[in-house]
């Protein structure tokens, strides 16, 4: 009688798990539109912490004026959280999303 190998998750290495896991998530920093910030402070912003050239702010700027939100740099959460942290310092609402590939 031949012998199958079938899958136990409780016997399977918690790595290979978190590996498979982690592949199929992507991370998205997100900025606000506010009434508040001027499209010049927000364009400064991401020239200086996001590395965009000025017209890749200018574009992101309006795009996050008109939709409300956008999705400014994509990457790992390690690169996109200090990012983050340094936006929202200078009061701009931001947010890091993921979602699956």
């Amino acid at each position: 009688m031949p012998h199958f190998n079938t899958y136990n998750p409780s016997e399977a290495p918690t790595e290979e798990i978190d590996v498979l896991l982690d592949e199929g998530l992507s991370y998205s920093l997100v900025v606000w539109n506010d009434d508040v910030n001027t499209f010049d402070w927000v364009i400064e912003t991401l020239i200086d912490i996001c590395d965009h050239t000025e017209i890749q702010a200018e574009q992101c700027a309006m795009l996050i004026h008109t939709k409300g939100k956008y999705a400014v740099k994509n990457g790992s959460f390690e690169i996109l959280k200090p990012k983050c942290d340094a936006i929202t310092d200078r009061n701009i609402g931001a947010t890091i999303e993921t979602f699956s590939n």
